[in-house]
């Protein structure tokens, strides 16, 4: 965790309520993404942005976790300087700054890689 980083436990818990008031497969697939990058980064910082979006940070923000109708959208701010060598971005692949993952009902992720994704993401955010 950077020095100006500190771990909000009202926002965790926010985090918590939103999870429990998703009662379908968009909350126990918002919480499985945050089991993994809390494996990923034991140090990320849970903040709650923007109306209530879940966002996880380490050095400057990682991604943020948002849940529509259809998906779980998670978007990196600086996803398109992280190599993704496993292809997972598949949502805001035009912009020159951000990249996203969304994920359907039903659908897999592959763990490893997208922990692997959230490592890089920090690397990142470190070096600058």
């Amino acid at each position: 965790m950077a020095k100006n980083e500190i771990q909000d436990p009202a926002a965790s818990r926010l985090i918590d309520e939103k999870i429990e008031s998703l009662v379908d497969w968009r909350g126990a697939t918002l919480a499985r993404m945050r089991a993994l990058i809390r494996e990923a980064d034991p140090d990320v910082v849970e903040e709650v942005k923007w109306r209530g979006v879940p966002v996880w940070s380490h050095g400057g923000i990682i991604c943020t976790g948002e849940t529509y109708k259809s998906v779980v959208k998670l978007t990196f701010l600086k996803g398109a300087s992280l190599a993704d060598s496993a292809g997972l971005f598949n949502a805001s692949l035009e912009g020159n700054a951000r990249r996203a993952i969304d994920i359907r009902e039903g659908e897999a992720l592959d763990e490893d890689a997208f922990r692997a994704l959230i490592r890089e993401a920090v690397v990142l955010n470190m070096s600058r």
